[in-house]
């Protein structure tokens, strides 16, 4: 799974959320981000209002709030998630002797970036591609 300090940098480099069913996510406050939430159309989903979009927790007797701002969450993408922002950026995945190793074009060379978890390899791919779309 993608790390919060990951999810972080994707977010400060332009990474925007569109928030659906199935999405991963913490609650960006202290004491609360190591919990991971998922979107579901029952219990865990997005409300629009006016005034912005909350997630509420719908029937979750465990929690003390029954709604959080958008703005006070941070996304965790998937795999899938963040091989679609690639693109066509996005060369390959394979496995080297550090573990998963992703390679994706950052301003038009091929480069690869490796993790023992493919999730977080693909977001160190993806932050270099946002930071060079910039």
């Amino acid at each position: 799974m993608l790390s919060t300090s990951l999810a972080r940098d994707l977010l400060d480099a332009g990474l925007i959320w569109s928030p659906l069913p199935g999405d991963r996510f913490v609650v960006d406050r202290s004491g609360l981000e190591a919990e991971v939430y998922h979107l579901a159309d029952m219990t865990v989903e997005v409300h629009e209002f006016v005034g912005g979009s909350v997630i509420g927790f719908n029937g979750v007797a465990e929690w003390a709030l029954d709604s959080v701002a958008l703005e006070e969450t941070l996304w965790l993408p998937r795999e899938d998630q963040l091989r679609a922002v690639l693109g066509h950026d996005f060369v390959g995945l394979g496995l080297q002797a550090e573990g998963y190793a992703v390679v994706a074009l950052v301003d038009g060379a091929p480069q690869t970036f490796t993790h023992r978890d493919a999730e977080e390899a693909y977001g160190l791919a993806t932050l270099a591609v946002l930071r060079s779309r910039s």
